[in-house]
């Protein structure tokens, strides 16, 4: 059974609409658990998705993502997310963007006046873990998760450690 905590349970349970940011309610299809594949989640449109236990307990692909984004991408958009003085916060990117503008930026960099997104698009430690990255950016931007590592974890998956050895080489 797929459950969440923090603000994202609270209005759930409360009836009201989740949000990423104060004017526009996110459709729960976006995050909501449809189906799981060998320890993968993913909504009703076959797109990856956290899933958190009712004991916090988070999926393998949020962990490594938060891993993977505190190894790669925090230096320029800050810790969880957050952003920082030199590049703006991320954590709303996934349900901004959407799967696929969010891959295209990461892969093939963007420019926006001066600011300027690098292309990752060559970058095993980004590419091999571009789903676990937007799986966390995702529960970070809907705050499924707080601040900070995940205390608890799923195990990784048998199939989930030969698809990243095959990436990684």
């Amino acid at each position: 059974m797929k459950t969440t905590y923090g603000i994202v349970a609270l209005c759930l349970a409360a009836g009201l609409p989740v949000t990423a940011s104060a004017e526009e309610p996110v459709d729960p299809a976006l995050y909501e658990v449809a189906y799981s594949e060998d320890g993968r989640y993913f909504n009703s449109d076959d797109v990856p998705t956290f899933n958190i236990a009712e004991d916090g307990t988070v999926d393998w692909l949020t962990f490594s993502g938060f891993r993977r984004y505190h190894a790669e991408c925090h230096v320029c958009h800050g810790p969880d997310g957050e952003g920082s003085t030199y590049a703006p916060a991320v954590k709303n990117a996934a349900i901004d963007l959407g799967y696929d503008e969010f891959f295209d930026v990461v892969v093939n960099g963007r420019q926006n006046g001066n600011s300027v997104m690098p292309h990752f698009g060559d970058n095993r430690n980004v590419m091999c873990y571009l789903d676990d990255i937007y799986v966390y950016l995702k529960a970070r931007g809907l705050d499924a998760v707080p601040r900070g590592r995940p205390a608890k974890k799923e195990a990784k998956s048998d199939v989930i450690r030969e698809d990243e050895n095959a990436c990684m080489g």
